[in-house]
């Protein structure tokens, strides 16, 4: 029998901090690995299987695009990329009218700052603290922590970092030169902290004052993880630039830009070999199409609801506090989350870190109660 750990370690020019654990196969909300242990999976790729895995219809759907097309250059014109741009404008938040297609979060956050630059001509950008948009060179100039910062410097010039939900820091840093803020309404890799409402109708109305363009970046949130089909659709206010990917296609690597018409970028300026080709749009018609006809963002807010109020009724010792909207969870620990990994992954369990001290869980939306309340078995029997 092939050992997979070692054949990738042999081979693998290696930038993650690895578990000791090989996947193989999914089903739902459960995984096996290579030995056929069970697993049921509270981090869904962080945050991307939100139909779950192996799900037949998103196979059958790559299978005969792949027989029919997999690549078609932007500069010609596709059925299927038609299709999808299409259904992403009409679930998105209105007044977003126009998508650009990539293949990742970080991808759409780099173009993000294309567009915002261009279109107000300005060069400086507003990020937060624990804010996290992603690895590449700009997105990494946005993302606040240092041990991903500092040994790549010098990055790009003009970005600044403010407290989260503090109106008043963020108005402070405000220049005549600031051509973005980009916020996440909930901060993933932060914490699973969640924007107040006030202070995004105070964020909308300094950026329509200042002409500058507000991004959300729902790369996290979007496609029905957090109860709705955006984060933002928990909001009053719509962003200038929603930054989208993870969940759009199933586990296929999809991003996408959503624009409102104020955005302007002339034809030329920016471009992407594989971005929108015909198998990614397939992947994503499909699965918003899942999630549509599932009913995800409600089963997402229904199963929070369930999940939390069984949790927080616990009072589990090591626990400060509870975080969630929808299936978007942080666990506030006492102690530094790191060894509890591995502890829940014994029991069955596959969780994530959100900062030093915050377990994540980002099941799949399709996962069950009778999942969930083995989860929460696990929880008493790790942290209780």
């Amino acid at each position: 029998m092939t050992n997979y750990k070692e054949l990738q370690q042999q081979y693998e020019f290696d930038v993650y901090p690895k578990r000791d654990l090989t996947l193989v196969k999914g089903k739902g909300a459960k995984l096996w690995d290579d030995n056929g242990n069970e697993y049921i999976d509270c981090a869904a790729g962080i945050g991307v299987a939100n139909i779950g895995h192996g799900n037949e219809k998103l196979a059958q759907a790559l299978k005969d695009q792949a027989e029919k097309l997999i690549i078609c250059p932007g500069a010609i014109y596709n059925d299927k990329k038609a299709l999808v741009l299409e259904k992403l404008v009409n679930v998105a938040p209105e007044g977003l009218n126009k998508a650009f297609l990539c293949n990742s979060g970080t991808e759409a956050v780099e173009a993000a700052f294309k567009f915002a630059r261009y279109t107000t001509k300005k060069t400086e950008f507003i990020s937060t603290v624990r804010g996290f948009h992603g690895r590449t060179m700009g997105a990494l100039s946005a993302t606040f922590k240092k041990e991903y910062r500092e040994e790549f410097a010098p990055l790009i010039p003009g970005f600044s970092f403010v407290p989260y939900n503090n109106y008043e820091k963020l108005e402070a840093a405000v220049t005549e030169n600031t051509a973005g803020i980009i916020l996440e309404l909930i901060q993933g890799e932060g914490g699973i902290h969640i924007a107040d409402q006030k202070y995004i109708q105070k964020v909308r109305t300094l950026c329509d004052e200042k002409n500058i363009v507000l991004i959300f970046d729902e790369i996290q949130t979007g496609f029905c993880r957090t109860g709705k089909m955006f984060a933002t659709d928990h909001y009053t206010v719509q962003p200038d630039i929603l930054t989208c990917a993870k969940g759009i296609a199933g586990g296929f690597p999809v991003g996408a830009v959503l624009c409102a018409d104020k955005i302007t970028l002339p034809v030329g300026r920016h471009g992407t070999t594989y971005g929108g080709n015909p198998l990614a749009c397939a992947a994503a018609l499909t699965t918003i199409g899942i999630m549509e006809e599932m009913e995800l963002a409600k089963q997402a807010e229904e199963k929070g609801e369930y999940f939390v109020k069984k949790v927080r009724d616990l009072g589990l010792s090591k626990v400060r506090e509870v975080r969630n909207l929808g299936l978007m969870i942080g666990l506030e620990l006492k102690e530094k989350v790191g060894p509890f990994l591995a502890e829940f992954q014994k029991e069955g369990i596959i969780v994530l870190p959100a900062g030093k001290t915050v377990l994540r869980l980002l099941p799949p939306l399709v996962i069950s109660n009778e999942e969930l309340d083995i989860v929460v078995e696990k929880l008493v029997k790790v942290l209780i």
